[in-house]
């Protein structure tokens, strides 16, 4: 019996991609863990420690990048731990995709590049409607760590670097899921590309104070609260992802003042680092 484990860590939007195809994300320290196990025989058994997780996601990953004859005389059992909310917008799917794709290259018998491994997730969210996109820009910033700045229906990243190390990115989980209509944010869309543009030119704070004006404005959040955290130190804020959960990027030194900003909502808050490491495998 083989047994691998792979890590890979969450992330927070920078600019939505749904509007024009284009994202920018920042990994986060919060990771998902996927304990492998092959044996002889076939099938796909998934246990996890967490609601929320796509058995159908994972299942399709594996069935994205093992071949056939491999799944055939392979008998799969997943167990998948996360420490990444679920269904918030900090992309717990792209993290547990590309862990079940890494951990899954040790059981395939041939040289697998970064690029496979992120495409069999990235097409295995488009297949089980998980993600609109894909969500290549979450799965590089969940696998590579830093900054990421793709081009989603291209499946390409335009650029791709560590952030800085002495930030702290405060979260603000809603005790309500509740979200607006995400199809309306291509009614932004302009907006959405001057965002992704500043991304671009690596001015990321800039390009997620944008986004999190334009995502507020529709995602049934209040636009106010952004201002109100820039105003109390953030350098950026943003609703991450399709919501409901709220990211603001600051200082240390200002880390209470922007968790003050959340104090009178309903909800909990999580304090994370930024991470600039990139998905790691292990044979057990």
């Amino acid at each position: 019996m083989t047994v691998v484990k792979a890590t890979v860590h969450g992330a927070i939007s920078i600019v939505n991609a749904i509007a024009t195809g284009k994202g920018a994300t920042l990994g986060i320290t919060p990771k998902v863990e996927a304990i492998l196990e092959g044996v002889s025989g076939s099938g796909i058994s998934i246990e996890s420690k967490n609601q929320g997780i796509s058995s159908r996601l994972v299942t399709k990953t594996i069935e994205n990048i093992v071949p056939k004859k491999q799944l055939k005389k392979t008998k799969f059992h997943v167990i998948l731990d996360s420490e990444i909310p679920s269904g918030y917008g900090l992309k717990s799917s792209s993290a547990i995709s590309s862990a079940v794709a890494l951990a899954c290259t040790k059981f395939i018998g041939q040289k697998t590049n970064d690029v496979e491994i992120l495409l069999a997730g990235v097409n295995a969210s488009l297949e089980t409607k998980v993600s609109l996109t894909g969500a290549f820009d979450d799965t590089c910033a969940c696998y590579f760590g830093g900054f990421a700045v793709t081009d989603n229906y291209k499946r390409k990243i335009i650029c791709s670097r560590y952030a800085p190390t002495d930030l702290k990115v405060v979260i603000f989980i809603p005790k309500s899921r509740r979200r607006g209509n995400i199809k309306k944010l291509k009614t932004l869309s302009t907006i959405f590309e001057r965002a992704w543009n500043f991304a671009k030119n690596s001015d990321y704070w800039n390009a997620m104070i944008l986004n999190g004006f334009a995502t507020s404005a529709i995602l049934n959040s209040e636009p106010k609260i952004i201002t109100d955290l820039i105003l109390n130190g953030a350098i950026g804020a943003s609703i991450s992802g399709n919501g409901p959960a709220i990211a603001a990027v600051a200082k240390h030194f200002d880390v209470s003042r922007v968790k003050k900003v959340f104090s009178s909502l309903e909800g909990r808050i999580i304090v994370s680092q930024v991470n600039n490491k990139r998905a790691e495998l292990h044979e057990l």
